[in-house]
C-alpha cells in the first residue's frame, strides 16, 4: 500500500507542482485549476467573511480571468468587467440579474436572435413586462420609458443591418428617469465605440467576436462601473456561465492585438462596402461609414471607426443570396463573425433564424440579405472573390 503523506502545505505542495515563487512571467499564467487550497480554518473564515482575497473555486473566481477582466475593463474605460462562457451567458447574466417579476423591459426591435429568443422564451415566462419597440421610436427616447421601465436594452451597430441608435441620447432620457441601459456593442468592439462614456450603464460584448478575433473560442463580457458589475457576480456565480481559465488567457491575448487588428478590419471593410455599392447585383448596402447608410451622421458622431461587418442585399433576393453564398471562395461559410479569417453568412438561416416575417420586416432583414464579416486578409483577394461569386 502506498505510504500517505499526513502534513503537506500549500508551499510544498506548489513546489512539488513546479510552481516558482520567484519567476515573474511576462504573460499571465493559466490557472488551469478547479479549486485553490487553504491553509487553514481561519483563512477559510476569512474567505467566506468577505476579508481575504484568496480563491476558493474558478466558478467564482480565478487569477487568470480576473487578469482578462481588467484589461477589458481597461480598454473599454470602465471600473470593472466580468467575463463569461458565452455571449448568451453574458446577455442571461445580465438581464436575470437585474430584472425580476413585473420589472418592464424595453427593447429594440432589431436585437441579435438570440437575444431575442432568450426574452421570449424565458424572461416573459418569469413575469417580466417586455416591450419591443421599432427603431424610429429609439429616435424619441424619452417617449419609450414609462413608471415600470426598469431596463433598456439595444443594440448599435444593429446586427445585422449596421443602423446606428443614437447612444447619448438613449443614455441621458433613461439616466433622467432612473432607468437602466445595456448595450450590445460587439459590433464596434472597444475601438470604434465606447458606450460608457456616452452614459451608458452596462456595456456587453460577445467576446468570441472581436475581443478574441481568432475564432477559436467562445466567451462573452459585461462591462461597468464597480457598483453594477458587483450586483451581476452572485448571477454568474449561480448562473454557472463563468469562463474557463484557458479560454480567459486566449481573449486577454486577444486584446493585446485588439487595435492593429481593428484597423485592418476597419480599412478592409470600407474597401468592401465601397466596392459592393458600385456593383450591379447589388441592390443595397449597409455599412455605417457609407454616405448613403441611413445613419451615416450618427455614426460619424459616436464612432472612431465602422468596423468590419457589411451587410448587402442581392437584387435576386433569397435565390441570389444563396447562389453568391454556394460560390464564394476566399470568404468562409460559417456563423459568427469578428475574427481574422473573412466569413459569409445568410441572417435569415442564421442570427435571424426563426423569425416570422412580421418580426424580420421589424428588424429590417430580408431573405436576400448576405452578411460579411470582413478579415484581415489583402483586400484585392477580398474584393475578386466577391466579384467573381456575384457575376
Amino acid at each position: 500500500m502506498a505510504k500517505t503523506t499526513k502534513h503537506r502545505d500549500t508551499e510544498a505542495i506548489h513546489r512539488a507542482e513546479g510552481a516558482d515563487p520567484l519567476a515573474t512571467p511576462l504573460v499571465t499564467p493559466i490557472y488551469q485549476t478547479s479549486t485553490f487550497l487553504f491553509d487553514n480554518t481561519k483563512q477559510l473564515e476569512d474567505y467566506q467573511a468577505g476579508t481575504s482575497n484568496k480563491d476558493i473555486y474558478s466558478r467564482y473566481g480565478n487569477p487568470t480571468i480576473r487578469a482578462a477582466e481588467q484589461k477589458i475593463a481597461a480598454v473599454e474605460g470602465a471600473e470593472s468587467a466580468l467575463l463569461l462562457s458565452s455571449g448568451m451567458a453574458a446577455i442571461s447574466t445580465a438581464l436575470f440579474g437585474l430584472l425580476r417579476a413585473g420589472d418592464e423591459l424595453v427593447a429594440s426591435a432589431a436585437i441579435y436572435g438570440g437575444t431575442m429568443h432568450l426574452i421570449r422564451d424565458f424572461l416573459e415566462k418569469f413575469g417580466v413586462v417586455v416591450r419591443y419597440e421599432p427603431l424610429d421610436r429609439f429616435q424619441r427616447p424619452a417617449a419609450l420609458l414609462t413608471d415600470k421601465t426598469k431596463l433598456v436594452w439595444f443594440e448599435t451597430p444593429i446586427n445585422p443591418t449596421l443602423r446606428c441608435l443614437d447612444i447619448a441620447a438613449v443614455a441621458s432620457a433613461c439616466r433622467a428617469r432612473g432607468v437602466l441601459t445595456v448595450i450590445d456593442s460587439t459590433f464596434a468592439s472597444p475601438i470604434n465605440q465606447s458606450p460608457l462614456a456616452l452614459g451608458v450603464d452596462l456595456v456587453m460584448h460577445s467576446a468570441t467576436k472581436y475581443l478574441n478575433g481568432h475564432s477559436d473560442i467562445t466567451a462573452g463580457t459585461l462591462i461597468g462601473s464597480e457598483a453594477l458589475i458587483k450586483t451581476l457576480h452572485p448571477a454568474r456565480k449561480l448562473l454557472g456561465g463563468m469562463l474557463d481559465p484557458h479560454a480567459a488567457a486566449m481573449v486577454a491575448r486577444g486584446i493585446k492585438t485588439l487595435g492593429v487588428r481593428m484597423e485592418r478590419h476597419n480599412a478592409n471593410g470600407m474597401a468592401v462596402a465601397k466596392f459592393l455599392e458600385a456593383h450591379p447585383a447589388v441592390s443595397r448596402v449597409f455599412y455605417p461609414g457609407l454616405p448613403s447608410h441611413p445613419d451615416y451622421a450618427i455614426a460619424q458622431k459616436q464612432m472612431r471607426g465602422f468596423g468590419g461587418m457589411v451587410t448587402f442585399d442581392v437584387k435576386s433576393g433569397y435565390a441570389g443570396a444563396s447562389r453568391f453564398f454556394d460560390r464564394i471562395e476566399v470568404f468562409k461559410r460559417a456563423a459568427s463573425l469578428g475574427g481574422v479569417d473573412s466569413i459569409v453568412s445568410l441572417p435569415v438561416l442564421t442570427s435571424q433564424w426563426g423569425y416570422s416575417d412580421d418580426e424580420l420586416k421589424a428588424a429590417g432583414v430580408t431573405r436576400g440579405m448576405v452578411r460579411l464579416s470582413v478579415g484581415i486578409e489583402h483586400i484585392d483577394d477580398l474584393i475578386a472573390d466577391l466579384d467573381q461569386a456575384l457575376s
